[in-house]
């Protein structure tokens, strides 16, 4: 079993993991666009170190965009293959896919109005892909990977299991005469706020494990509860608006579950509720009809009838004029906005808007890659020094009062993945989906525990029952010093 990575890889996001069997059968795991800003994305316009058309098959683990995102682009270079994932991981995928094409085709068309006055629109990036790219991809999706039974796909053994991330997602057990191997894909937090806990994993002889927190623990859920319900009083009694930056599947409904459960009991005042991402509007229809994969008393009050995620005081935000009148509401009110990074979507005018303003408070739930605005944003506030960030191409003062809370988190914890790994047996751990220095840290708690880790270096190829490398670290790793403290501040 080889493994090339390219994509979360030493990184946290562009998840895209090649895996080679005995007599050259080739399946890809995922095919996620990179975010957060920069160089990373930089990365999706590269091409591909393989020819799409050479694959057997792609397998999803779940539908966020930094697993998904490029599949459109995957099949403008020639796959025609299937793509095997779970009902509601199909059913995601597409409000995701059409979304990105969407806003790709837009920021393209704006960025060459503005290069056309310098006369450069050449220089400017055609978007990856668009909506008729879309349409073909969702036309080779085989939903047909159901939790605990097991397929055959191009000659392996696939058998999903629950992950507790996100709606649909899976972790996989592959196995071949080549072996028993686990791709983790992106494992929940065991104290989710929607998610049953994932499926004990049976032994195997390697586990491709996820690392985004693997140097550290959530707090627990009751805290987060308190810390959240803290900075909402706070941020009332402060007179402005209240900004929450949120991905669109799972962190939304989980906010807005979590909102109308504290406005229900009066921990927080009744005050407006936006929902200002037409994107997570419509993935919560998925929530509806999947509902029987929730906890208990989500899934519950489905079957009665009741709506967990609307808060009495919600309005759902579909068009930008009515974005734009948000802005003038009098008052405060939370605003929950795509996207969590901030680096692009409705969140940006807002953040325009009322960062600048004293009483505003920005309330962040979700992980903050560090080249991104929302890493930008808490690395200033963490110096306790007023700082500006450009947004949309203005430099705004940062007056806001900021919290970071990272117990919403839905991904697993240093406890979780430990967990996760104790009933593995013995096998040989691959480290993926984490920043450097977090994967440093983990090394010796698998070290520790009698297992053989290895971090999976960017785009080389590595033998999953091989010795791997001394110490855990491919030859040449730079530690990024810097990466884990920013991370620690975020939740996604």
């Amino acid at each position: 079993m080889r493994l090339q990575s390219f994509g979360a890889a030493c990184t946290v996001t562009g998840s895209m993991h090649l895996l080679t069997l005995d007599g050259g059968r080739r399946i890809l795991i995922d095919c996620g666009l990179f975010q957060g800003g920069g160089d990373l994305e930089a990365r999706n316009h590269e091409t591909y170190p393989f020819d799409p058309a050479d694959l057997d098959a792609v397998i999803l683990t779940h539908a966020h965009l930094d697993h998904v995102g490029r599949l459109p682009l995957l099949v403008n270079r020639g796959y025609r293959g299937p793509v095997y994932c779970t009902p509601p991981t199909a059913a995601l995928a597409g409000t995701v896919l059409l979304d990105s094409a969407r806003l790709q085709v837009e920021g393209y068309r704006q960025q060459v109005r503005r290069a056309r006055r310098q006369d450069r629109e050449h220089e400017v990036l055609p978007p990856l892909y668009d909506e008729e790219d879309v349409h073909r991809t969702l036309a080779l999706l085989r939903p047909v990977l159901e939790f605990g039974q097991r397929s055959e796909v191009a000659g392996l053994r696939v058998t999903p299991q629950r992950a507790g991330h996100i709606l649909g997602s899976a972790y996989l057990l592959l196995e071949s005469a080549d072996g028993r191997l686990i791709m983790s894909g992106d494992l929940g937090n065991r104290e989710s706020g929607l998610q049953p806990d994932f499926t004990p994993p049976p032994q195997a002889d390697a586990v491709v494990i996820e690392t985004t927190y693997a140097n550290r623990s959530h707090r627990a859920w009751p805290g987060t509860l308190a810390e959240f319900s803290e900075a909402l009083r706070q941020s009332v009694r402060a007179g402005g608006k209240i900004l929450i930056p949120s991905f669109a599947i799972e962190r939304s409904q989980t906010i807005l579950h979590t909102l109308k459960r504290l406005m229900d009991s009066g921990e927080v005042p009744r005050i407006p509720v936006f929902l200002d991402s037409p994107m997570a509007a419509r993935a919560t229809h998925a929530y509806f009809e999947f509902g029987d994969e929730l906890l208990p008393e989500v899934r519950d009050a489905l079957r009665a009838g009741e709506d967990p995620f609307a808060p009495s005081t919600l309005h759902v935000v579909l068009t930008g004029d009515e974005s734009q009148r948000i802005n003038r509401y009098d008052g405060p009110a939370v605003i929950l906005a795509g996207n969590g990074m901030m680096t692009g979507g409705r969140i940006q005018h807002h953040l325009r808007h009322h960062l600048w303003k004293p009483g505003t408070s920005l309330i962040i739930v979700s992980y903050q890659s560090p080249s991104s605005l929302g890493g930008q944003i808490v690395a200033g506030a963490d110096t306790l020094q007023r700082n500006t960030v450009q947004i949309m191409g203005e430099d705004i003062a940062v007056r806001a009062q900021i919290h970071t809370i990272g117990g919403f988190s839905a991904h697993a914890d240093q406890d979780d993945l430990l967990a996760f790994l104790s009933s593995t047996g013995n096998p040989h751990v691959w480290l993926v989906h984490g920043e450097v220095a977090v994967m440093d840290a983990f090394l010796p708690q698998l070290t520790a525990r009698g297992l053989k880790g290895d971090i999976v270096p960017d785009c080389q190829e590595v033998d999953l029952l091989g010795s791997g490398f001394s110490g855990g670290r491919p030859p040449g790793l730079a530690l990024d010093a810097t990466s884990a403290g920013v991370q620690a501040e975020g939740g996604e």
